[in-house]
């Protein structure tokens, strides 16, 4: 009625995983992502990161609200009058690339990414993620093309640290964000832990404690955070008035591989008293093949571990370890992320957090 008060906002609403993925399939079928009919389940459930059960859920909504239609045998069928392309500029859909399915991922990225997509669903985008091994090849160009061009987006992140991907994102102009650490020569706006500063920190620690013969096991063919890792390792080392031994050593992935080169390491001149680990799963493998050997841990070998999850709080001795909070590292990601996306443009600086130290029993 003409006079009347405008209406107040409605209140944020906390949006369950079906409902987020509903919206995120009503977005692409809106923006004239997908035409026709969708995707078959498997491809719908690995570019949602969703279970099957509740992407048929999500289907059941989008089928009751008129937007598909639903045959046995038959993929979901798009119903022609919800078929408005966006005019203007890119949809409302942040793309996500992976070069591993998100069970692969490490755990601050599995857990910020669940927490980006609810926040950015929540805010009115669509969340896809693709899984492409082929984009972060060494010659990644007709691979990005293909996927970059067939997959309009208001910004892309990119997961993992390889040049070639950032190099081409560089040359093309599509807008991203990096979730990692790219080289310093590259222009893109980035967010990671800062490892140097926490290697650096717990290299001194170590040291401050009378360690002479120090280590940090990173993963083979060291780029990225690892890189700003064993910089903080070597700098710390450097600063130190004594002779130290100190070695970086890369580790296959595997636990044959784990402690085949501790083994090796520890048949050598002067070995390590001290270790600082990347990542959760290697810094179980170390502890316990230790552990086997009789060896004590901390008295006869202090552990750091470089990062956090959830199963390291419940190992005895207690690890001593760094943990970003995931809430507050999901809350920046999304802000430049969404900033990006709306603005279009991103100063390209890096964005570093500072893990919490726990000091543990194994340090």
């Amino acid at each position: 009625m003409p006079g009347s008060p405008p209406s107040p906002p409605t209140p944020p609403k906390r949006l369950s995983l079906v409902a987020q993925t509903a919206l995120s399939l009503e977005e692409g079928i809106r923006s004239g992502h997908w035409k026709g009919a969708l995707p078959g389940e498997r491809q719908l459930c690995a570019r949602l990161q969703v279970s099957r059960p509740t992407l048929r859920a999500a289907l059941e909504e989008l089928r009751q609200n008129g937007w598909i239609e639903v045959s046995p045998r038959q993929r979901p069928r798009i119903r022609k009058r919800h078929h408005i392309p966006r005019g203007g500029g890119p949809p409302k859909v942040i793309a996500v690339l992976s070069p591993s399915p998100a069970q692969g991922l490490i755990p601050l990225a599995l857990l910020s990414l669940d927490a980006l997509r609810e926040r950015l669903t929540e805010a009115g985008y669509a969340v896809h993620f693709h899984v492409n091994p082929a984009c972060y090849s060494t010659r990644p160009a007709r691979a990005l093309e293909k996927l970059v061009g067939g997959n309009p987006s208001s910004a892309w992140l990119l997961m993992g640290t390889l040049d070639p991907v950032h190099r081409w994102f560089v040359q093309s102009g599509v807008r991203c964000v990096v979730m990692g650490t790219p080289k310093a020569e590259i222009p893109l706006p980035s967010i990671d832990s800062n490892y140097r500063a926490v290697c650096r920190h717990a290299t001194s620690l170590l040291l401050r404690k009378g360690h002479r013969s120090l280590a940090i096991l990173l993963p083979k063919g060291i780029h990225g955070g690892d890189a700003e890792s064993r910089r903080g390792f070597l700098e710390a080392i450097a600063s130190w008035r004594r002779a130290i031994t100190s070695r970086v050593l890369e580790q296959d992935g595997t636990v044959p591989g784990i402690r085949r080169l501790l083994d090796a390491t520890h048949r050598s001149v002067d070995p390590p008293t001290a270790y600082i680990v990347a990542r959760p799963g290697p810094t179980l493998t170390v502890v316990t093949h230790l552990l086997r050997q009789r060896i004590r841990i901390p008295q006869d070998i202090a552990i750091i571990s470089r990062d956090n999850d959830a199963f390291l709080q419940s190992a005895t001795p207690t690890i001593t370890r760094y943990a970003i909070d995931p809430g507050a590292f999901a809350r920046r990601l999304t802000m430049i992320v969404r900033r990006l996306a709306e603005e279009g443009t991103l100063p390209a600086r890096p964005i570093r957090l500072m893990p919490r130290f726990f000091p543990g029993e194994t340090g």
